[in-house]
């Protein structure tokens, strides 16, 4: 299960997700934070497989926010998602990490990845410039 408040007062184990914080996670109008221990969990594995910073442009977000930046109305980031910016990285193997860290959801786009822990693998793109981009890295 899931815990939703303000990011101030979230109950935040930094033991079990030292790299992340709530802060940089919560929602970028409101504060508004989830925490969900099995994207965490599969967020922290990433940040280990990879050995090096992932800078989050979105995390949680609020009903309103996500509709003011045209998310989909059944977004996971309305719970706890991660679009994972590509600079500093190789985004083959950062999508190659992403798999084995527990990811199931995965958003191609041409500056970040999306991420997610849904019930079931799903894949898509931001336009036919992101799928041949991904394409091009031998992703599929």
């Amino acid at each position: 299960m899931f815990q939703l408040a303000h990011f101030s007062r979230v109950e935040w184990d930094s033991a079990r997700w030292p790299h992340f914080s709530p802060h940089e996670l919560a929602c970028h109008c409101c504060g508004e934070m989830c925490v969900w221990p099995e994207a965490l969990n599969a967020a922290e594995r990433l940040r280990g497989a990879m050995a090096a910073p992932l800078i989050i442009n979105s995390g949680h977000r609020c009903a309103l926010h996500n509709a003011r930046v045209g998310g989909a109305p059944l977004s996971l980031h309305k719970q706890l998602a991660f679009d994972v910016a590509l600079s500093g990285h190789d985004p083959a193997q950062l999508a190659h990490a992403a798999h084995r860290s527990g990811f199931r959801g995965f958003g191609y786009g041409n500056t970040f990845l999306h991420l997610d822990t849904r019930a079931h693998a799903a894949r898509w793109f931001y336009g036919n410039r992101s799928k041949l981009k991904w394409a091009s890295l031998g992703i599929f």
